[in-house]
């Protein structure tokens, strides 16, 4: 629910939501038209929910969305300027 509230704050469209279970766990696909400063948001939001355990994204952030928690090699400044931008 929490994951919805973050795009949904956002004004973002969801046109697809898609919840099923995984294990122990359940997975949730959502389709997202988001730019690169909302794919930055999203991505530090969920990752600080705490039953959150993974945030995966189509080809074109792929790169963004598979990095570790605090991507290597951006300052805490850098990314603080960028997330105001």
């Amino acid at each position: 629910m929490r994951i919805l509230n973050a795009a949904s704050k956002r004004g973002l469209d969801i046109p697809v939501v898609r919840a099923e279970p995984a294990e122990r766990d359940h997975q949730v696909t959502l389709t997202l038209d988001v730019n690169q400063k909302q794919v930055g948001q999203l991505y530090r939001e969920w990752y600080s929910i705490a039953d959150v355990t993974h945030v995966g994204s189509g080809a074109a952030h792929s790169a963004a969305w598979t990095s570790p928690h605090a991507p290597a090699g951006v300052a805490i400044e850098e990314a603080r300027a960028a997330a105001r931008a």
